[in-house]
C-alpha cells in the first residue's frame, strides 16, 4: 500500500523485448513525463547474451537533451559524430550532450562478444534548460574512481551527478540534477537526502523498503518534496535515486528527440530523413531509420 506521506506517484514500467535482453521504461509515461530534468528512464537487462552476439545500437540522432549511461555489469563502446570513442564500464558515467544535434552508436566490445556479453545498467535522458538546448554537442566520460562514494550502515552510495549527502560529483550538470546509485547489503540502510524539487527512487535489483513500505522492483516512486525517510533492504538491493529542479516549461519527446519546441522536433525529423546530421567516424555504414510510430513519445 502506497504511503501518501512519502510517495506522491507510482510509475510502473513498459517492458520492451529487444531480443536477448529486455528494457524496462518508466519515463516518459502517461502519468508523468519528467522527474526534475529526467525525461527518460530505462533499465537495460540484467541479461547474459550468447557468445558471439552483443548489443548493436546503430547510429541515431539526438537534439536538445543529454544522455546518461551508467552500467552495473558489462561494457559498451560509444562512438559519436564528434569523433569520440569511449568504452564505458561499471561504475563510470557517460554524459553525452546533444545540444543542437549529435549522432552516436552503442555496441558491445569485441572482447565481450567473445565470451557472451553481460548487460545490466540504467540509461537516462536529461532535458536541457531552454538556454542550453542549442549549445554545441559534447561528450564526457567520468570514471568510477572520480565519482564520490558514501559508505556506512551496510550501504554504499555513488553520487553520479549533483550533490547528495554532502558530496558532489564532477559530472557536468545544466540544471540542478540529483543522481545516485545505492547498493544495500542485507540489512543495510541509508537516509534519503531530502534536497531537490523533485526526487524518485527505483529498485533495479533485489529488494528495498522506504520507512517500512516495500518498494516494487522496476517501478519509479516519486517522493513527496522534502520527505525525510530511510531506505532499507532485507536481502540486498540496488536502488537509483534521481531528480533535481522542476522545469517550469514543458518538454516534448518524439523518438530520440527532446525539445521545448514541437517545431524544432519536426525540423530534426526532416534533417534525419534528408541525411543532414553529421556521420559517426568509424561507424558510418549503418543507421537507424526514422520510425513511422516511435515507441518513445511525450504525453502533453
Amino acid at each position: 500500500m502506497m504511503r501518501e506521506d512519502l510517495i506522491t506517484q507510482t510509475i510502473e514500467p513498459t517492458t520492451h523485448d529487444l531480443g536477448g535482453f529486455k528494457v524496462h521504461r518508466t519515463l516518459p509515461s502517461k502519468p508523468r513525463t519528467m522527474v526534475g530534468p529526467f525525461i527518460f528512464f530505462d533499465q537495460m537487462g540484467p541479461a547474459h547474451l550468447d557468445v558471439g552476439t552483443g548489443i548493436d545500437v546503430r547510429p541515431h540522432p539526438h537534439i536538445n537533451l543529454a544522455t546518461v549511461t551508467y552500467l552495473y555489469a558489462g561494457a559498451i563502446d560509444h562512438r559519436d559524430s564528434l569523433g569520440t570513442f569511449a568504452t564505458i564500464e561499471p561504475g563510470a558515467v557517460n554524459l553525452m550532450t546533444a545540444g543542437h544535434g549529435i549522432v552516436h552508436s552503442e555496441r558491445s566490445p569485441s572482447a565481450e562478444r567473445a565470451v557472451g556479453p553481460e548487460l545490466s545498467g540504467i540509461q537516462t535522458w536529461l532535458a536541457l534548460p531552454e538556454a542550453y538546448e542549442e549549445i554545441d554537442p559534447a561528450f564526457e566520460h567520468v570514471t568510477a574512481a572520480e565519482l564520490p562514494v558514501i559508505e556506512g550502515h551496510g550501504a554504499t552510495a555513488r553520487v553520479v551527478m549533483g550533490t547528495l549527502w554532502g558530496a558532489t560529483a564532477p559530472t557536468t550538470t545544466y540544471a540542478q540534477t540529483l543522481y545516485a546509485d545505492i547498493a544495500l547489503t542485507p540489512g543495510g540502510s541509508i537516509p534519503i537526502d531530502p534536497s531537490g524539487d523533485e526526487r524518485a527512487l527505483y529498485v533495479s535489483i533485489g529488494d528495498a523498503s522506504l520507512d517500512g513500505m516495500p518498494l516494487l522492483p522496476m517501478t519509479l516512486y516519486v517522493l513527496r518534496p522534502g520527505t525525510h525517510a530511510t531506505l532499507r533492504s532485507e536481502r540486498g538491493g540496488r536502488v537509483m535515486l534521481c531528480g533535481g529542479e522542476a522545469f517550469t516549461t514543458p518538454r516534448h519527446v518524439w523518438w530520440n528527440f527532446v525539445s521545448s519546441s514541437r517545431d524544432r522536433i519536426n525540423q530534426a525529423k526532416e534533417d534525419w530523413k534528408a541525411g543532414n546530421f553529421p556521420k559517426v567516424p568509424g561507424d558510418d555504414k549503418e543507421w537507424i531509420p526514422i520510425p513511422e510510430v516511435p515507441k518513445t513519445v511525450s504525453y502533453p
